[in-house]
């Protein structure tokens, strides 16, 4: 009969311990640990954090007032029925490609959208989208809005 040399009383032999691990892997594993997590709190801070911060400002009046101004200017000139109807079709256009334009600029900034008159004062982080809304409307370029540190 075989006896189990488990089951016997007695002392049992210490299983040696596989090997005394050094202050090195272990610090290796925290470094590497700590760099995942700054990369992922640097990335978060790109992707998320910074674009939410921005806010783009839009001046409708001054938009709008250029646009009267042609308006005005073009039905003065008016000598026939056909030029003021070209003048009346310009207005119904402009007001047509306004809201639809307006809509496109918080896509095309990915930024918050204000009227600048709702602004109370200036951020590094704000970016004035007027320019690029006469852009879209066919309007001239005002020459102060063609400043390239607002296009950022």
């Amino acid at each position: 009969m075989d006896v189990d040399a488990s089951a016997s009383p007695g002392p049992k032999p210490q299983q040696p311990i596989a090997g005394t691990v050094g202050m090195a892997p272990v610090l290796l594993h925290g470094a590497f640990a700590l760099l995942i997590v700054l990369g992922t709190l640097a990335a978060y801070d790109r992707v998320v954090v910074r674009p939410a911060q921005r806010v783009g400002v839009v001046d409708v009046g001054e938009v709008y007032r250029q646009k009267e101004a042609e308006f005005t200017q073009l039905l003065t000139r008016a000598t026939t029925d056909a030029d003021r109807e070209k003048a009346f079709a310009l207005a119904r256009s402009f007001s047509q490609r306004l809201p639809s334009a307006l809509e496109e600029l918080p896509r095309d900034c990915a930024c918050l959208v204000v009227l600048k008159s709702a602004v109370a004062g200036r951020t590094p982080r704000t970016v004035d989208l007027t320019a690029l809304l006469q852009q879209k409307l066919g309007h001239p370029q005002t020459p102060h809005r063609n400043d390239p540190e607002e296009a950022r």
